[in-house]
């Protein structure tokens, strides 16, 4: 073993530092302040690039990041409050105030009895200076009547920035929502001698057990109630409530009865599954709140819904789809359907879809909005003549809730396969159910817009115009009296033919156009006042002209007349002569 000696170590640590010293690059000499300036620019530029290289590799770091904490708040329901905060304080940690913002905002808007978000949102604001914005938030949060705390909160907030009006404002609305917590003060003083928070509460106990002796079916009471207790955080105690609520069944079959009490089922199972962790129990609120329902008259598609969620977080997908079977036997209805065939298709299941497609056209063939996600179904799995086939059967049904939706689909269908042959057979056959003059236009814009080649721009013009004469020509001869339809469809006709540049004539509708004339007619009302009311009458040329040949004809009836009477007069005085 060789040892080394101290003049070997400072011969390699000379050499070191001499090859570090070529390596480095010279040293820049500055001799005016021109070369002072580009050194300074330089150096910025420099500097600002490396901030926007690490300022975009952070961001696309957190852009991940922020895709699993949403995944995360989907996989609870956002109904874990905790999840929130994290996401909206590591957005913080990077600087994100306004994603952070965002977050809070959501997480108040699901989550508005959870008092930590409010003052999360409210802290961050004052944080970044932002104090109007904390004020914006202190009054959403007031409108949710809330604790005497965040009452208390707010007070402080304006009195901090020397708004003592402000403050004054907000005790008195304070007061005025809670009037029995300031009885307390009065009477007890400050928090010597009792637990405020303890006396509040079992003040507010002793009334909502009062209000609900009264009146059992008052359930907004039971929620204040259950709320209370849930901020107690005594579990037995918030499940007796939870059981004490929900026994109270309305006792009429009749739908908006059941409304309000439906939430306290909903409540209760995501109370159980989220904030207790009893899977089971939750399990178990869904399957007798389901029983619950008088189907036969009236079902619910969004407690079915909820149930198959809830299964489906415990990844019990065949659970899942055993609810919505059921939902979908016993209340078939538009939610449950779109919801099974949302969740069978993110599975990549295209047969299980069509089945449930066909099945809900099958109870209710008249919407139009399934025919036509059915077909999108098909036009994404490139089944064309499939998707085809399905208008084809829609626009057959002898009712339709929205048959004008269903055409343009079907035409846009056809526009998006390149089939313009079909298109014009498919206008055609819809102006012969209704010739409406918004169809007419739509197939005039179609035939000027179908442009394969820069040589077929007159054609497509002279095709485009002759659908507009056709329209024309029908509310001309076949409907008259439908003068302000056909003055529209003139008026769009005008814009067409200055749009087509160089190819448009805007002279031929220039012709055709009316002139509007203010009109009065006489009315009477139901109580049998008469009065007049204005209103705009089109006189279009071929009026015009037949009105001054009427003229004409008459002008000419009455000097014929006038030469027959004098020629009787002459004859008489001639005789009498």
């Amino acid at each position: 073993m060789t040892s080394i000696t101290a003049e070997q170590l400072l011969r390699e640590a000379r050499e070191q530092r001499r090859e570090k010293a070529e390596t480095r690059p010279p040293k820049h000499k500055i001799t005016d302040f021109t070369d002072l300036a580009d050194y300074r620019l330089r150096k910025r530029q420099e500097f600002e690039s490396r901030t926007r290289r690490e300022r975009h590799n952070s961001q696309k770091d957190f852009s991940r990041a922020r895709s699993v904490w949403i995944r995360a708040l989907e996989a609870t329901g956002y109904r874990n409050h905790s999840l929130w905060v994290q996401y909206a304080e590591a957005e913080l940690r990077n600087k994100f105030v306004s994603h952070a913002r965002n977050v809070w905002d959501r997480a108040v808007t699901l989550l508005p009895g959870v008092d930590q978000l409010w003052y999360k949102y409210i802290h961050m604001e004052e944080k970044v200076g932002n104090v109007a914005g904390a004020r914006r938030v202190f009054e959403r949060w007031m409108s949710w009547r809330p604790e005497e705390q965040a009452w208390l909160s707010y007070i402080e907030f304006e009195l901090r920035y020397d708004e003592v009006a402000r403050a004054r404002g907000v005790y008195e609305r304070f007061m005025e929502c809670h009037p029995q917590f300031v009885t307390l003060e009065k009477e007890k003083g400050e928090e010597e001698g009792i637990e405020k928070n303890d006396a509040v509460a079992e003040k507010k106990r002793f009334q909502y057990e009062d209000e609900v002796r009264k009146n059992p079916l008052n359930y907004d009471v039971w929620f204040d109630y259950i709320w209370l207790e849930e901020s107690e955080g005594n579990i037995s105690r918030i499940r007796d409530i939870y059981r004490r609520a929900i026994a109270n069944v309305p006792p009429s079959e009749e739908k908006r009865y059941w409304q309000r009490y439906i939430y306290l089922w909903i409540n209760y199972a995501l109370y159980e599954e989220l904030d207790a962790g009893d899977v089971e129990r939750a399990r178990g609120v869904y399957k007798e709140c389901l029983n619950q329902i008088p189907h036969k008259k009236f079902s619910f598609a969004k407690i079915w819904i909820l149930a198959a969620e809830f299964e489906i977080r415990q990844l019990n997908l065949r659970g899942a789809r055993q609810i919505l079977g059921h939902a979908i036997g016993r209340a078939p209805k538009g939610k449950i359907f779109s919801k099974y065939i949302e969740i069978e298709l993110q599975l990549g299941n295209i047969n299980r879809c069509r089945k449930l497609y066909e099945k809900y056209l099958e109870l209710s063939p008249h919407i139009c909005q399934t025919w036509i996600n059915y077909a999108g179904l098909e036009k994404s799995s490139s089944e064309t003549e499939r998707a085809r086939a399905i208008f084809e059967l829609a626009i057959a049904q002898p009712a339709l809730d929205m048959p004008e939706l269903l055409w343009k689909s079907y035409i846009d269908f056809e526009i998006w396969a390149g089939e313009h042959d079909r298109v014009r057979q498919l206008y055609e056959r819809l102006l012969e159910r209704t010739k409406d003059w918004k169809n007419w236009i739509s197939y005039a814009k179609f035939e000027a817009h179908d442009t394969k080649k820069d040589d077929q721009n007159k054609w497509c013009v002279q095709n485009a115009r002759r659908v507009l004469e056709r329209a024309d020509n029908h509310f001309r001869t076949s409907a008259p009296e439908l003068k302000e339809e056909r003055t529209m469809l003139l008026e769009e006709w005008l814009k067409m033919e200055r749009n087509f540049g160089e190819l448009g004539d805007v002279t031929i509708v220039l012709a055709k156009l009316p002139k509007k004339l203010k009109r009065r007619r006489q009315i009477s009302s139901e109580d049998g006042l008469e009065g007049y009311q204005e209103y705009m009458d089109y006189i279009f040329p071929e009026e015009l002209q037949a009105r001054n040949l009427n003229v004409l004809q008459a002008a000419y009836r009455w000097k014929k007349q006038q030469l027959s009477t004098g020629e009787a007069h002459e004859k008489l005085y001639s005789g009498s002569c």
